[in-house]
């Protein structure tokens, strides 16, 4: 650890803090004094879950109480917290994630990644996924839930920095269930958006002729991935127009 902090130590002046990843359990007093004087700003935990039955199940060697009694410390040394989380680990459920959604928010980070369960050939989980033993979720499933936690820390003002994992041919080449995709966070918000037209709509009690609000920012992901949301709404018989309302936030919309 000193050996790279004294690496960056002669260009603290040319950036504004370095940012570090570590495990719960490895974070105490002396550790956080040694970062505050090599100029470390953001500590980010891997936390990946709340639940201490799925953490032990995927042999992660810390509890949820390491990640409690870490993220308080962080935040008291004047430190930004980071915390990440996996959904779809072994063991785990929607539930659970989604429990663990909610701890994580009763901690305040300043900042979360997400990051969906990506089973890895030669590995335990590979191990565990090719006796039956385990059972990822869909793309289609893990997308609805993360759409959801996507809402859930935006509401408590907590910026997600990372939601999904970045495409690299090794992990196409490398992984199992085919429950994978590239612009994941894009699926991700699309899905708020058709779900929030849905609701809507429906008490909206419309079929044509109206026009959907949205801040012109968010077209895109309104329009979904390859407009995949508007053929959607197009095969269920709605037909509408779009403007824009810039006062709206990223994921609102309005039918007028």
């Amino acid at each position: 650890m000193l050996r790279l902090l004294n690496t960056a130590k002669p260009y603290i002046g040319k950036f504004s803090g370095i940012r570090i990843s570590t495990r719960p359990d490895y974070i105490d007093k002396e550790i956080l004094e040694i970062l505050k004087m090599y100029n470390v700003t953001s500590i980010e935990l891997g936390a990946q879950s709340m639940d201490d039955i799925v953490l032990t199940a995927n042999n992660r060697g810390h509890l949820s109480s390491d990640v409690e009694k870490a993220s308080k410390l962080i935040k008291k040394y004047g430190f930004s917290l980071g915390l990440q989380m996996m959904t779809g680990l072994y063991a785990s459920d929607i539930e659970k994630d989604i429990y663990t959604a909610e701890k994580f928010i009763e901690l305040n980070p300043d900042t979360v990644r997400i990051y969906p369960t990506v089973i890895m050939k030669d590995t335990e989980l590979a191990r565990l996924y090719l006796s039956g033993k385990f059972k990822p979720y869909s793309l289609e499933r893990s997308v609805d839930l993360c759409s959801k936690l996507i809402q859930m820390f935006e509401k408590n003002n907590i910026k997600i920095i990372r939601l999904g994992l970045h495409y690299s041919d090794s992990l196409i080449s490398n992984s199992l269930a085919d429950n994978y995709h590239p612009a994941f966070k894009e699926l991700c918000e699309s899905k708020i958006f058709l779900n929030s037209f849905l609701d809507k709509i429906e008490t909206a009690n419309l079929k044509s002729g109206f026009t959907v609000y949205i801040n012109e920012r968010s077209l895109s992901k309104f329009l979904g991935q390859k407009k995949e949301n508007i053929l959607k709404l197009n095969q269920m018989g709605y037909n509408f127009k779009i403007n824009f309302d810039n006062t709206l936030g990223k994921y609102d919309l309005y039918i007028k």
